[in-house]
């Protein structure tokens, strides 16, 4: 129905893990391909900006409901979040590409990239909702991995800022998980 936090900080934490970058500037991250445990730390504070157009469209009953998922989803948000992750060599020779259906809308700049740094810079404006944020990952050595994400999302008459830290660890090269 609408983009949810947790999608979009989804793509953007899986995008510190698989370096996303468009462009010639793009350099391979210099960590170890196989399966990492990412920790995403953070919140969200202000309210989930859901496009006017989509309210208009719900009932009351709905709406309420919708509402209350996204209350939900920000107070879910200041909770730590531990989730696996397969990363391929194939994936760290190329940009990673978030460009499917559900972000047609966004483009990625990056503003510096190195083996062992990267900042790249996000801005997306789809169904009413216009998102900025940056996203800065560093690879302490091979095998950890730490960075920041910063947004914010605006639509209707509401703004969201996001503020999350994360850190990746390489658990092993056999990939267990996707």
């Amino acid at each position: 129905m609408t983009t949810r936090l947790s999608i979009g900080l989804t793509m953007l934490f899986c995008s510190t893990v698989c370096p996303a970058v468009w462009a010639a500037d793009y350099h391979t991250f210099d960590v170890k391909p196989g399966q990492w445990e990412n920790s995403l730390n953070g919140q969200a504070t202000g309210a989930l900006p859901i496009p006017d157009e989509v309210l208009k469209n719900l009932s009351p009953e709905q709406r309420a409901k919708v509402e209350a998922m996204a209350k939900a989803q920000l107070a879910r948000g200041a909770q730590a979040t531990v989730t696996k992750h397969c990363l391929t060599k194939d994936d760290l020779n190329k940009p990673f590409d978030t460009r499917d259906e559900k972000t047609r809308a966004c483009t990625h700049n990056i503003i510096s990239s190195s083996g062992s740094k990267q900042e790249i810079q996000l801005d997306c404006n789809r169904q009413g909702m216009k998102t900025t944020g940056t996203l800065k990952v560093e690879a302490l050595d091979s095998e950890h991995i730490k960075g920041s994400i910063q947004m914010a999302m605006t639509g209707g008459d509401h703004t969201m800022n996001a503020n999350y830290t994360f850190t990746s660890k390489w658990i092993g090269p056999a990939c267990t998980e996707k």
